[in-house]
């Protein structure tokens, strides 16, 4: 299950994490965030030991969606040694988180 966190949790979680981490950046209100929780959920699990998955609910948590500029929800953004190497905005098939997953992986 992909572990939800605050911005006090997230240099911790993400910039200093060992392995690769995709952060969704989602809030409990956004139909295309709703329509990814299933496929997230599955990925988080498929990749559990290669990739960390994690939330960050944008109405709670202010301050990495700015320092990220996050802009639209659902954003996602994967971290590897602590810097963003890959994003993408919106709703995808699980396949093409996949291919953004693998190359990190």
């Amino acid at each position: 299950m992909a572990q939800a966190i605050a911005d006090a949790d997230f240099d911790a979680e993400v910039l200093k994490a060992e392995i690769p981490v995709l952060v969704d950046f989602w809030a409990p209100w956004c139909g295309p965030c709703k329509m990814m929780l299933p496929i997230i959920e599955e990925l988080s699990e498929e990749y559990k030991g290669k990739v960390k998955i994690v939330k960050v609910n944008v109405d709670e948590n202010t301050e990495a969606p700015g320092k990220f500029n996050v802009m639209s929800i659902p954003t996602f953004i994967l971290f590897k040694g602590g810097e963003p190497v890959n994003s993408f905005v919106g709703a995808k098939s699980k396949e093409d988180v996949k291919k953004v997953l693998d190359t990190a992986a």
